[in-house]
């Protein structure tokens, strides 16, 4: 299978499961909203924070070990493939009872700082471990399958198997909202939905790669980089869950809630993103392992063009249409005020910024080279949390995104210098012409709605004026692309062109 027919494959079943992640992270959160009210959704919000920052016990061990499974996968090399597989194995469960640990620890300290009306303390320590219950099956069953399908390309498989996990879960949270079951009960009996995935990932993996021998030798030593990814994943983390963290010690419940609405459209929108990148890293990485240096020069160039005009495309659309979505989406729940402009403004600089490193970030995967990025890694992570803390005190939520966008704009200008020189050897002018083009698409697409007031006070309002708004943006970014970047976008149309008549010659 050729790898642009690979990367299609991974690629739509992502965007399936990314349409359906969406979905239920608009239908969940409402429900919360509506049935519970804002502290119950921000109490859940945070408890699930604190449960991804306990996923870094195995920080770095994903990472590494599809990084040392690319090379004997290549040479189809089958006892190798074993050793490191068993070795990871064995890391996943010593990790899962750190895990368990501190799933546990939380469960007894939580209760004594937070205090509901709806829930005693018992209650709060029984809903955190049955939402940590997830991380409990990943770490004792999961994980192993989860790498090496990611390394073999194959990450269409997880994407089907979490798809069906997202639909039932989303199914057993609506139905027991409605019949209005506490909502210990209802995360309780969710975590039936996670044995259907674990189903699937198990049935797949031990069928197509059968000769994988448990009873090998680990190959521990192939996993020496986990300690150095370890600072990426730490970063991954601190990105995702730090606002959240912050804003839980800073502020309040409610505050926290208005954090995670207004986050459940950005989560939404990456998980879009994501689509256009999954999958890339093992393929960029079997390029780099076969040392193809003209390829990876030419697949990154195009890659860089094409993912830059989309985030362009969707942050812009975003930046004009978050707000009043979120205005929609809140009517009816007064406990908390949702109608936040500034907010929703850093929450779209924060995410354009955090993606501009996206092609970047994800070469310094493929290419393993996380001891290399150590010490830039840590800076970020510093700079989103000292200047989170210190601005998020004074500001509130405010604050706290202004520390993110600090924190993103500095890995930006770090990656744009370090991937040319260390992996592609491209000349970092190109990205950084690039990156100034589409900021110009942007304040030309964003800049007239400062002076146009959309009159949206329904969802019927708000899809008529954001296809009305994709319209333009996409109008903007194409006559740019067009007249910038011809050769990349017909170099890319022609070899999708290609593939299609192969497909057609073989059926």
């Amino acid at each position: 299978m050729s790898r642009t027919k690979t990367f299609l494959q991974n690629s739509i079943t992502t965007a399936v499961y990314q349409a359906i992640v969406m979905i239920s992270g608009f239908i969940v959160p409402r429900i919360m909203l509506v049935y519970y009210g804002s502290e119950i959704n921000g109490l859940i919000s945070s408890i699930n924070q604190f449960i991804t920052y306990f996923n870094l016990v195995e920080a770095g061990l994903s990472g590494a070990t599809v990084y040392s499974l690319y090379k004997p996968l290549a040479e189809n090399d089958h006892k190798g493939i074993s050793a490191i597989v068993v070795a990871a194995k064995n890391f996943y469960i010593k990790s899962g009872y750190f895990f368990v640990g501190l799933v546990l620890a939380l469960s007894l300290i939580y209760p004594l700082f937070i205090h509901l009306d709806e829930l005693s303390p018992i209650s709060i320590s029984i809903l955190i471990i049955a939402l940590g219950a997830k991380g409990f099956l990943e770490f004792f069953t999961l994980a192993k399958y989860r790498t090496l399908l990611t390394a073999a390309q194959k990450t269409y498989v997880i994407s089907i198997a979490s798809s069906v996990y997202v639909v039932l879960n989303t199914i057993i949270i609506f139905v027991l909202s409605m019949l209005k079951c506490n909502i210990l009960m209802v995360y309780i009996l969710a975590i039936v939905a996670l044995y259907a995935r674990s189903l699937i990932l198990i049935i797949y993996a031990r069928k197509n790669f059968s000769y994988i021998d448990y009873n090998e030798e680990p190959n521990n030593s192939a996993l020496d980089k986990r300690w150095d990814a370890l600072f990426l994943q730490v970063l991954q983390s601190v990105h995702v869950g730090a606002p959240t963290v912050l804003a839980t010690i800073l502020t309040n419940l409610k505050m926290v809630s208005v954090y995670s609405v207004f986050n459940m459209v950005m989560v939404g929108i990456n998980g879009i993103l994501s689509i256009f990148v999954s999958g890339l890293s093992a393929t960029f990485g079997d390029i780099i392992v076969r040392n193809e240096v003209d390829t990876l020069q030419k697949s990154y160039r195009e890659f860089e063009c094409v993912y830059y005009m989309i985030i362009t495309f969707v942050y812009s659309v975003t930046m004009i249409m978050l707000q009043p979505f979120v205005s929609v989406y809140t009517t009816g729940v007064k406990d908390a005020n949702y109608y936040q402009p500034l907010i929703a403004f850093l929450f779209v600089l924060n995410g354009f910024l955090h993606n501009l490193k996206t092609p970047q970030g994800m070469l310094v995967i493929s290419a393993g080279h996380y001891k290399e990025t150590k010490w830039q890694t840590i800076t970020q992570a510093l700079i989103a949390i000292v200047f989170g803390f210190i601005f998020g005190k004074y500001l509130g939520l405010v604050g706290i995104l202004v520390g993110m966008c600090l924190s993103n704009l500095y890995r930006d200008i770090d990656l744009m210098f370090y991937i040319p020189k260390n992996v592609t050897h491209l000349s970092y002018k190109s990205t950084l012409i690039r990156i100034i083009r589409k900021i110009v698409d942007f304040m030309i697409i964003v800049f007239p709605f400062y002076y146009i007031k959309l009159d949206i006070s329904n969802y019927l309002n708000w899809v008529f004026y954001a296809v009305l708004t994709s319209v333009y943006a996409l109008a903007v970014i194409l006559v740019e692309g067009l007249i910038f970047e011809r050769n990349s976008i017909k170099s890319i149309f022609n070899r999708l062109l290609s593939m299609v008549k192969r497909q057609k010659n073989v059926n």
